[in-house]
C-alpha cells in the first residue's frame, strides 16, 4: 500500500519553492520568483498556502521604501518535505 502524497507539496510550484527553502536560511520573494519562473500573483497565492499549512513562516518589512518578504522553511515544513520525498520513494521503490 502506497502512502498518500501530501497534496499540499504535490503542486509544481510549492514543491519549487519548498526545495529552495530547504537549501537556504531564507529566500526573499524576488529570489523565489526568479529561481520558479513563476508570476508574481501565483508565487504570492503559493506562498499564502505554504504560510497557512505551517510549513514556513512569512516575514514582510522594508528595506529603505521597498517592501521585501522573507520566506524560511519551519521545522514542520521540514518534516513535510522529508515524508512526502520518503512516500515518492515508496511509490518507485527505492
Amino acid at each position: 500500500m502506497f502512502k498518500e502524497l501530501d497534496p499540499l507539496l504535490h503542486s509544481q510550484l510549492r514543491l519549487a519553492v519548498m526545495s529552495i527553502l530547504l537549501s537556504v536560511d531564507e529566500a526573499d520573494f524576488v529570489y523565489l520568483k526568479e529561481k520558479t519562473q513563476a508570476t508574481a500573483g501565483n508565487l504570492s497565492v503559493q506562498i499564502d498556502k505554504l504560510s497557512e499549512a505551517g510549513y514556513i513562516e512569512v516575514e514582510k518589512s522594508f528595506v529603505g521604501k521597498k517592501p521585501r518578504t522573507a520566506c524560511r522553511i519551519t521545522p514542520v515544513g521540514k518534516q513535510a518535505f522529508e515524508d512526502y520525498v520518503n512516500a515518492l520513494k515508496g511509490y518507485i521503490g527505492i
